[in-house]
């Protein structure tokens, strides 16, 4: 009787201890759209994400929970081994291939990888290199971060910095060059990027208050590999959002896209 005491015990002990290394969070929503002129429309998402980890190693995998069933939405691994960080990614993306205006590609292509990436220090940079053979190289140099990574056909450079208050972040990839500013005036967050959208934060009265305007989008034709994706004109939305005491939060939205008002209630653990 002892020994079967014992052994249930110890069988506790390790349930507690892998429990303690496995981590849930998710987040739950329900939308009410007027939609405008159009009718109006109820929608729910529901999510969770369980990570696991012992030592070096995270499995995480997430799941959409709205609906009959769990539909899984990632499953990614990753571990070390000396100086090697492997990273697997499990799942395979069904994407959408329909030709309505979206930029969809036209043929799924296949998400899943292993990875193997070695990083080794070189003075003020930090060198990787992956499996794939692609290069990159970080370092910080008088208060800018830079990032390089060489590519075949997609070589990616990208540069942050803090200079007189403001937040820049430039980036050139495979020769196209973004880029985005943040700062903060008088408690209020502004943001403006390189397709001239501009957002405006501000607490008032208990509530965040954000308004953004996104500026109009150039038709892009079809490709080899995407169908078209449609032009789209400017709109501005206004958001206000405040936490209740039940811990979720409530989110009214107005678009001028649609002259549509969106209620949102939502929670997140």
């Amino acid at each position: 009787m002892k020994k079967l005491i014992a052994l249930t015990a110890s069988a506790v002990l390790a349930s507690s201890a892998a429990i303690a290394d496995v981590a849930l969070t998710g987040s739950a929503s329900v939308s009410y759209d007027d939609n405008g002129s159009a009718a109006s429309a109820t929608s729910y998402d529901a999510d969770i994400t369980i990570t696991g980890t012992t030592g070096d190693t995270t499995l995480t995998a997430s799941y959409d929970m709205e609906g009959t069933s769990l539909a899984t939405t990632a499953v990614d691994m990753s571990t070390v081994i000396g100086p090697v960080t492997i990273d697997v990614d499990m799942f395979q993306v069904d994407e959408s291939n329909v030709d309505d205006g979206d930029g969809d590609v036209k043929v799924d292509t296949d998400d899943t990888s292993v990875s193997l990436t070695m990083d080794i220090p070189v003075g003020d940079f930090t060198i990787s290199l992956d499996d794939s053979g692609d290069l990159s190289a970080t370092g910080t140099f008088a208060g800018v971060a830079i990032t390089y990574t060489e590519q075949d056909g997609d070589d990616k450079i990208s540069a942050t910095a803090s200079i007189a208050g403001i937040d820049v972040t430039v980036e050139n990839d495979a020769g196209a060059t973004t880029w985005d500013l943040e700062t903060t005036i008088s408690g209020v967050t502004l943001t403006l990027n390189s397709d001239s959208d501009v957002t405006a934060e501000v607490g008032l009265a208990g509530n965040t208050v954000t308004v953004s305007h996104f500026n109009e989008v150039a038709y892009v034709g079809a490709t080899a590999t995407k169908f078209y994706k449609a032009s789209a004109n400017r709109y501005t939305t206004i958001a206000i959002e405040r936490d209740l005491t039940s811990g979720a939060t409530l989110t009214a939205t107005y678009s001028t896209n649609d002259d549509s008002l969106t209620l949102k209630a939502a929670v997140s653990f």
